[in-house]
């Protein structure tokens, strides 16, 4: 049996709608290694002397940062996405995250998208902090399906250092997770470890309630010595109650845990 040296974090995310400082409540209470603060448009998530604050207060260091790279956040932090990525690194480097995680650019942001991976490839050399990548999926709506995302929703068909695999986005993509970490390799740097059925929506479930190959993936990192983070992205929104919200968050640490210290093939019903 080998126990990587991966961390296991709370994305701020994950609470949603409660507060980023809520987040780093639960994660000090629940006994998370840290968080990945999500920047939204919470103005705490923008703040870094306000999120310093929380992670000396709680005790919960700040291991990565999400760049506002969603539709609801095309306004923080400037319209030009290359200056949010800027202020992103700035924020770990200040804030000791060791990764940003940034989405593939939308495919009407063109002069973005075409520059993408080589600008990714130039903000990388100028930093130790790790920019990982994130596979996304098509959009879908009924049996049409729009391609949102370029170069492309599936990561690995470009060259960047650094990846992150979301696992609910798998999902949603119909596309074989491990076949993906697989084409990832050694690039593999940061985990979004949450659950889907394969819905149109994109649905970040608890670890281990839809069909993705969550405690295969974990069990695979423990023999592979991954020293990257394994982050519990999950969307608690219909939660009925904090103690609900909770319990699922608990339930996610629990269940990462438990697989990271599994030797392969054993935990699988």
């Amino acid at each position: 049996m080998r126990i990587p040296d991966a961390k296991v974090a709370l994305s701020t995310a994950s609470v949603y709608p409660e507060s980023t400082a809520t987040a780093f409540e639960i994660a000090a209470r629940l006994g998370y290694d840290g968080v990945e603060v999500m920047v939204w448009t919470d103005p705490v998530s923008q703040d870094i002397e306000a999120l310093r604050r929380l992670s000396d207060y709680h005790q919960v260091p700040i291991l990565a940062v999400h760049a506002p790279c969603l539709l609801i956040t095309q306004r923080v932090w400037s319209t030009d996405p290359w200056v949010k990525l800027q202020r992103a690194r700035a924020a770990a480097e200040k804030l000791g995250a060791t990764t940003v995680v940034v989405h593939p650019p939308f495919r009407w942001q063109r002069g973005y998208a075409r520059d993408f991976v080589q600008g990714i490839w130039r903000m990388a050399d100028e930093t130790d902090v790790r920019f990982a990548v994130e596979n996304m999926y098509p959009w879908r709506y009924r049996d049409r399906e729009m391609l949102a995302y370029a170069p492309d929703w599936d990561v690995t068909k470009d060259d960047y250092r650094h990846f992150t695999v979301d696992l609910s986005h798998t999902a949603t993509a119909r596309t074989d997770a491990i076949h993906m970490i697989d084409r990832m390799g050694d690039r593999l740097a940061h985990i979004h470890l949450a659950d889907g059925n394969g819905s149109a929506k994109d649905e970040h479930l608890v670890p281990g309630r839809g069909k993705q190959p969550c405690a295969e993936l974990l069990e695979r990192l423990a023999t592979t010595g991954f020293d990257g983070h394994v982050v519990i992205e999950v969307n608690t929104r219909r939660a009925m109650s904090a103690a609900e919200r909770e319990a699922d968050l608990a339930e996610a640490l629990a269940f990462t845990r438990l697989h990271l210290a599994s030797p392969t093939g054993v935990g699988h019903p």
